[in-house]
């Protein structure tokens, strides 16, 4: 792990690609570094291993751009929000001073997502602490550092979003880097147990909800986020 300007967070693998996608290609297009952090190497799945799961996961973060892709090991669907787990991930955002912080959805049909966007919520803020004290892998002792705003991409429930996000430019690379997962998703050659995502319908699923976000405002397509805190803005006429 490094330093990077947005560090995206995901209960399991594929969670990003899912919610936030498009905003890390667009923003790593932008000129951002992203680095991605999976709570869990999703070793409950119905489908696929823990290291088809890894293996997959490297593929969609090449595919993306990201800086890295680092795994903390939780317990799949057993990991609390608690100190230890809290630890954990204040020293990840010690050691990459993140700026923006992208996180689970604050409510989902899995519950590790609630759990882990509560959990890394908690970690954000306690990270600015000085009192808490961290060291990183090499034993030195860490700075006290507290992301500037925390977004909170949407999963298998419908939420409303505080703002869209534009991936009109880069719908085409997200799909890609979630069909990567081909444990998980639509493949017509598998021969493991269906499942809720594993649909040729849930794809287009995810192609329709991106569609029917842009159509809010006016895009080709969209990623919704909540935010924890109103959005202060310079200049109104930034806004599309």
């Amino acid at each position: 792990m490094q330093l990077v300007d947005i560090v995206a967070f995901g209960a399991h693998p594929d969670d990003i690609e899912l919610g936030a996608g498009g905003m890390i290609v667009q923003e790593i297009k932008n000129g951002n570094t992203v680095g991605l952090v999976d709570l869990t190497k999703g070793e409950l799945g119905t489908r696929g291993t823990k290291e088809i799961r890894e293996a997959e996961a490297a593929a969609a973060s090449e595919i993306l751009g990201a800086t890295f892709r680092h795994n903390m090991g939780f317990r799949d669907g057993f990991f609390q929000n608690d100190e230890a787990h809290q630890l954990e991930i204040i020293k990840v955002i010690r050691t990459c001073k993140p700026t923006i912080v992208l996180l689970n959805a604050p409510y989902d049909r899995h519950p590790d997502h609630a759990k882990g966007a509560e959990l890394v919520q908690a970690a954000c803020f306690l990270a600015g602490l000085p009192k808490i004290i961290t060291y990183d892998n090499d034993g030195n002792l860490q700075e006290a550092f507290r992301p500037k705003v925390t977004y909170q991409y949407i999963q298998f429930y419908n939420l409303v979003p505080n703002f869209i996000y534009d991936i009109s430019q880069v719908m085409d690379t997200k799909m890609e880097s979630i069909k990567a997962y081909s444990s998980q998703f639509y493949n017509p050659t598998s021969d493991e147990p269906a499942t809720v995502i594993s649909s040729q319908h849930f794809l287009k699923n995810v192609t329709e909800r991106a569609s029917d976000m842009g159509r809010w405002v006016g895009l080709d397509y969209g990623e919704g986020f909540i935010v924890q805190r109103p959005i202060a803005i310079k200049n109104i006429h930034q806004i599309i």
